[in-house]
């Protein structure tokens, strides 16, 4: 017996659907909030923090403080 028996002979076939539904529902709201136009400033600001030359973090080992 297989889980798609169980879940067929349980009455649970409809909480798989509603499970797919509430995913693309969560996926479609990420990529949306993702690529929204008014967040191109705010992650090309993020883009540009790896290679900042002013460190904000902590100091390095070597360095003199």
């Amino acid at each position: 017996m297989g889980l798609a028996d169980v879940v067929g002979h349980a009455g649970l076939a409809g909480l798989t659907v509603a499970a797919m539904v509430l995913f693309v529902i969560a996926f479609t709201a990420v990529v949306v909030r993702t690529f929204a136009p008014r967040r191109k400033g705010e992650l090309d600001e993020a883009s540009r923090l790896p290679l900042d030359d002013e460190c904000t973090g902590p100091a390095s080992p070597g360095a003199d403080a």
